[in-house]
């Protein structure tokens, strides 16, 4: 079986992030970029159903800019076996929406034919949690969301997710959309050697055009401004005057 995992590059997870003096975005400039998280913990799984036997070969894809390949070639370190770039934009500025990632994704999954897609649940620069779900719309395949825990037997999977009211466990048939979770697995580090090897693999490259589909955003970002600063706390001398504190403040 073909596993599919996209990938995104997305600000570093350990990085600051600035906005823009005058609101129109964020400030990319001389920033670490790296592999969403969520995205790692789909290629590890991945790498995992191969290791168990139950996957024979992991592809990794990447929309975006020329750039991401980088990006790709941590994939291949990890352990995939070949990585496509699609590029769909020139500006590192420019973000590709959820509906025409999926729409390109559907694309490459036409080409690929894989019995598996493994997606991070939602990207941390948008949070936009939607390219997973709209993919399995595009194709008409089964759907299984915010995986905290996969086993695949044959032509199934068994999942269980992570919902508001605890753990749900599904079952659905493949081929199919699984998305990442935090708690799916613990993603390894590329080691010196396959980082090296990783250089080698296979990385085809092709661009939106290609596939024929338009990524004209829809959306457009009025204005990004930081976070609204926390006011000062204040210290009490007793429990009753923190109800009292709470009740005036209208938490209880």
């Amino acid at each position: 079986m073909k596993v599919l995992v996209p990938v995104k590059r997305v600000i570093d997870y350990n990085v600051k992030v600035r906005v823009k003096d005058d609101g129109t975005g964020v400030d990319l400039a001389n920033v670490k970029m790296s592999m969403n998280p969520f995205d790692e913990i789909a290629v590890e799984e991945a790498i995992r159903l191969k290791e168990a036997g139950k996957a024979d070969e992991i592809v990794v894809v990447s929309v975006g800019v020329a750039k991401a390949q980088e990006t790709l070639r941590t994939g291949l370190a990890m352990g995939a076996d070949r990585a496509i770039l699609v590029v769909a934009a020139d500006d590192i500025h420019d973000d590709i929406e959820p509906l025409a990632v999926a729409k390109i994704l559907a694309k490459v999954i036409e080409d690929e034919q894989p019995g598996l897609v493994i997606a991070g649940k939602q990207a941390i620069d948008n949070d936009m949690n939607a390219t997973g779900q709209m993919l399995a719309a595009l194709t008409g395949w089964s759907q299984a969301t915010f995986a905290s825990e996969v086993d695949v037997d044959g032509d199934s999977a068994t999942v269980t997710r992570e919902v508001d009211g605890g753990l749900q466990t599904i079952k659905v048939k493949l081929p199919a959309i699984i998305t990442a979770d935090l708690r799916l697995n613990e993603p390894r580090y590329a080691s010196l050697p396959n980082i090296m090897k990783a250089k080698k693999k296979p990385l085809d490259q092709k661009t939106a055009a290609d596939l024929g589909v338009d990524v004209t955003p829809r959306l457009a970002v009025i204005k990004t401004e930081e976070p609204a600063s926390r006011s000062a706390g204040i210290i009490v001398g007793s429990v009753d005057e923190l109800v009292t504190k709470l009740k005036d403040a209208g938490a209880l």
